[in-house]
This record gives C-alpha cells, structure tokens and sequence, in this order.
C-alpha cells in the first residue's frame, strides 16, 4: 500500500471517523473523498440519522467529496461493496476507517474492501479508547451527541456536545467513545475546517429497531443546517465530485 495513493474515508459523520482522516491525512495519505451509507430513503445516513444535506456541508468544509449510496440492513454489504468498487473506478486505492479495537468490525472492513480491491487503514487500531476521547477534545475537534442506545444512556444525554463535562457524567461502564454503539456524534468543527458546520439540534425523536435487530430503543437528535446562505451549499467539493486520476 502506497502512503500517497488516493484514499476515502468510510464515514456516518462522528468524531473517531474524523480523528482518523486527520491522521491519515498527517500520514501522508491523500484522503479525497468520503463515504457515508444512507437508510432506503436517502434522506439520512444509517446508525447516526444524520440529513444528507448536512453531511454535504460537513464533506465540503474537510475538503471531501460526498459519495452516497442507499442501503437496507439486509443488502447493506452488498450495496456497501459496490460502493467500494465506485471509488476505486474513480482512483481510489485505500479506505480509512475510525474503528479502534472491535476485531468482528475490522474483519468485515478488510473482507469488504478485499472483495472490491482495495487496501484497509484503520489509523486509530489498537489504542487505548480513553486515549481516544482525550485527543479528540485536545485537537479541538467539537461534536454533537446525534444518537444514544437507551439501554446505556438516558434521553438526557442526546443532544449534548462531546466535550469534557459529557464525559465526567457517563455511567460506569460507559465506552468514552461509544465504541460498544452506547452513542454516536457528528462533528460540527475540526482542525482545517474553515468554519464550523452552522446546525442546530431541532429535537429528539425515539426509535425502536425491529425484532430480528434485538427491539432495541434509541434516541436520535434532529439535526439541521441554520443561516447557511443558498449558494454556500453549492461550492467545489460537493457530492460525488471526486477524480483522482
């Protein structure tokens, strides 16, 4: 695997996602593009809920292209693959993963990619997930808590910023950085980021997962882009527009 050859971020918008592009990036690593899976509708990603406009916006301000692609749960690795395949058509040779320590997660990651040819990066691998939260604030790099499992969290805690005092209130056994899936982030602002992603929260809403998905409850927040003028929207960068050829 070559340092300088093109790269693509796999991302639902969250802060470890975030954290490792900057070190991919700080590696040497071109990382031009990013990847995000969206539910059936279109209209938001999987896991994180998060609108697809407002991850168009947080793409152009890392400076990545948007690239999409509709799933259910059911053909997710499928539709997943094909994707990885689009990318690699396009010039892309590595994909950068923010997994930290789930072996099961990093399996998978390295079977999808080996099936469309592609190389696996997972910067953050192997350390210690304290650690992990702590750079994530020491970098400056700001989140919004967009979905916690309510069998970890209560409702309180969706909707906050990942910061410091978010972490001294999590119950023990809590991952600080929800790698057991206890909560999901989108990150507003970043190092090289040429202003904060201008959202609000507009609410919270409660999901219950279907049966064969363990009837678990969540709870998501509403987010939406606020005072972003119409032609900001519209700049290089955006959705699909990545050539690394």
């Amino acid at each position: 695997m070559q340092e300088r050859e093109a790269a693509a971020v796999s991302s639902s918008g969250g802060k470890d996602s975030v954290l490792a592009l900057l070190r991919a990036r700080e590696a040497g690593v071109p990382v031009r593009a990013m990847l995000s899976m969206l539910e059936e509708t279109g209209a938001r990603n999987r896991s994180h809920g998060i609108p697809l406009e407002v991850l168009r916006e947080q793409a152009r301000r890392l400076d990545l292209a948007l690239h999409v692609r509709a799933a259910s749960w059911a053909d997710y690795e499928r539709e997943f693959v094909i994707a990885l395949r689009d990318l690699g058509a396009l010039g892309v040779g590595q994909m950068v993963f923010g997994d930290i320590d789930l072996q099961p997660h990093r399996d998978w990651e390295e079977a999808v990619c080996r099936q469309a040819g592609l190389a696996a990066r997972l910067p953050l691998w192997g350390e210690e997930r304290a650690s992990v939260a702590r750079e994530v604030l020491e970098r400056g790099i700001r989140a919004v808590v967009v979905c916690v499992d309510s069998l970890h969290l209560d409702d309180s805690f969706c909707g906050r910023e990942f910061d410091a005092r978010f972490l001294a209130d999590l119950p023990p056994g809590v991952c600080p950085c929800g790698e057991n899936g206890e909560f999901h982030t989108f990150v507003f602002d970043a190092p090289g980021m040429p202003g904060a992603v201008p959202i609000r929260v507009t609410g919270r809403s409660v999901y219950t997962s279907p049966p064969q998905l363990g009837s678990r409850r969540y709870c998501f927040a509403g987010l939406a882009l606020s005072g972003l003028p119409a032609s900001d929207s519209s700049a290089t960068g955006g959705e699909n527009a990545l050539d690394c050829t």
